[in-house]
């Protein structure tokens, strides 16, 4: 018997595992389906600041896992569904911050101000910057927006130690109008900054490095259980009792006084599903018992949508000695559509794309929208089976203001790829897609390591040869030219290439009693059931202008907070 029994060893799942069983009071139950990550012996993949390896390794994932990320078409039943693709989503204790780029962004103070707005009292910015403070130890920067204490250190890389390529869009940038932004956490303002990462030492520090390390799993009160899935929720009437596991292949019966979901926006809403708490038309179609009819459960899913422009990086100009971190510089911009806040568009610059000898040739401008609309995706039961992955339909460009803001922020991005400055270090810029070839291609085996090792010879050989080789292997169906001469082709790649950053949330959302769309209260709790909580990036009323990590890290943070006292 647990008081408390978390589902999902991840970003929030280590958060509330390491405060809840600071009072020794507590027993803490935290269950991961994926392997641990032992301190001072974590996978090497995970550890490495370049988080390209342990991205594409399948021993981390959720590997069935696919969704849609086109508009689908409920009104023309006869249209073609939009391609699957695969939406690689973490197994393995930490979550994704195990796995992802390590960005520490926090957002605008009017997301959270917004967040207030929709239902979420007591989540203004002045609500949450203690809590974001409380996460981070800034190991540059201090003052009142900054956390010197907190379990996750954050740096960014200094600018006489990025590469040649970030240091010529840098230069783009500013001869473009762009101020430089020394901390971009410092304010939220428009401008180029070097980005801020979780990492130290030129090392990711997970949530599970962070606040899962040895002096919190010597806790007696504590239990990290790993290769534990989760596949049911057990009740008395409306009170959540426990859950049903699979440990290590064998079931195994948990109970606990309150049960806490942190599987993420798109499991956390499958298990209140297969429960019978969500949707009552969908749950009658699946001819499962309605434990409590809420409306909100998987839907409105959203992330950020964005788009990708690529390029040839020169020799010299590549991945230097000074770190492997292959993100290091950023742009905040505001679009100046009306009505839409200042800071709605973000841009990545990318001085590598893969871990493969052609990843280190090729550099990326990723362009999203920060602050996105489309608000229509949704997740969906396929069956009632725990071991089947959900339907998930982001419709990422559902939002006509986002389609436009990704055209317009292409447009803007072609025009400092073209800037001097930036062609004196690459070549042969194309429009970039994430299409399955690239994700096989990217798959870390000896097959891979030597095809791209003989095409990256070839690839530094004559121009020519090079151009030949883009066009012809690594294009897929637009050009450069194609889309900068022509909007019909513009809009054609747009709708086709945009995808996710992997920012899946707002699926059980937070919000007032009375709002019908609601399923979680300001503190996490399920409307109408007892002694179950979901805390995750699915409770946000609305994506913030930021990476999902830090917000979900503080969220945890705050919500661990209001159930110590």
């Amino acid at each position: 018997m647990y008081d408390y029994i978390i589902v999902g060893g991840g970003s929030a799942g280590s958060v509330l595992a390491h405060r809840l069983s600071a009072r020794s009071a507590n027993k803490v139950l935290l269950c991961e389906a994926g392997q641990d990550t032992p301190p001072g012996n974590e996978p090497a993949e995970i550890r490495d600041s370049y988080p390209g390896t342990a991205y594409f390794d399948p021993r981390f994932h959720w590997t069935e896992l696919k969704v849609t990320t086109q508009v689908v078409s409920h009104n023309n039943p006869n249209e073609a569904p939009p391609p699957l693709r695969k939406y690689e989503q973490a197994r393995v204790l930490g979550g994704g911050s195990s796995i992802n780029g390590q960005m520490a962004n926090r957002g605008a103070p009017t997301d959270y101000d917004e967040w207030d707005a929709r239902g979420a009292e007591g989540w203004t910015w002045n609500d949450v910057l203690p809590f974001f403070k409380r996460v981070e130890r800034d190991l540059d920067f201090d003052g009142p927006y900054h956390g010197k204490d907190g379990r996750i250190p954050v740096r960014r890389i200094p600018r006489e130690h990025w590469t040649r390529h970030s240091q010529a869009f840098a230069d783009a940038f500013d001869q473009a109008g762009h101020p430089f932004v020394a901390d971009q956490n410092g304010e939220f303002v428009d401008g180029y900054f070097p980005v801020t990462h979780s990492n130290q030492a030129e090392q990711r520090v997970s949530a599970a490095m962070g606040y899962l390390d040895r002096d919190t799993r010597k806790r007696s009160n504590l239990t990290i259980s790993t290769n534990t899935q989760v596949r049911e929720l057990l009740f008395e009437g409306t009170q959540c009792v426990g859950v049903k596991a699979v440990v290590d292949g064998r079931e195994q019966e948990f109970r606990g006084r309150e049960i806490i979901l942190s599987s993420g926006a798109i499991h956390s809403p499958a298990h209140l599903l297969r429960a019978g708490i969500g949707p009552v038309g969908h749950l009658k179609d699946m001819g499962i018992p309605v434990l409590m009819g809420l409306a909100g459960v998987g839907q409105r899913l959203m992330d950020h949508p964005s788009i990708s422009l690529s390029s040839f990086v020169r020799r010299g100009a590549r991945m230097n000695e000074h770190t492997r971190r292959h993100m290091q510089l950023g742009l905040r911009y505001s679009s100046g559509l009306p009505g839409v806040p200042n800071g709605d568009m973000f841009v990545i610059v990318l001085s590598k794309s893969a871990w493969h000898a052609v990843g280190t040739q090729i550099g990326s401008l990723l362009t999203f929208v920060n602050k996105t609309y489309s608000e229509t995706g949704q997740v969906k039961l396929a069956s009632r089976d725990p071991g089947a992955e959900p339907i998930v339909e982001f419709n990422l460009l559902s939002d006509r203001r986002d389609l436009d803001r990704l055209m317009s922020g292409f447009r803007k991005m072609a025009a400092i790829q073209m800037s001097d400055i930036v062609k004196a270090v690459t070549d042969k810029p194309f429009p970039a897609a994430y299409t399955d070839k690239v994700r096989k291609i990217g798959v870390v085996n000896t097959r891979n390591r030597i095809l791209t090792q003989i095409a990256a010879t070839l690839m530094d050989g004559p121009a020519a040869l090079r151009h030949y080789l883009i066009d012809n292997f690594v294009v897929e169906g637009f050009t450069f030219d194609d889309v900068i001469n022509d909007d019909e082709a513009l809009e054609a790649f747009v709708r086709k290439a945009t995808i996710g950053v992997w920012h899946a949330s707002c699926s059980c959302r937070m919000g007032r009693a009375d709002d019908p769309m609601a399923v979680v209260d300001a503190q996490g709790r399920v409307k109408g059931i007892q002694g179950l909580r979901v805390v995750d990036a699915s409770i946000f009323p609305v994506v913030p202008c930021a990476n999902t990590n830090f917000p979900v890290l503080m969220s945890a943070e705050k919500i661990a907070a209001a159930m110590m006292q």
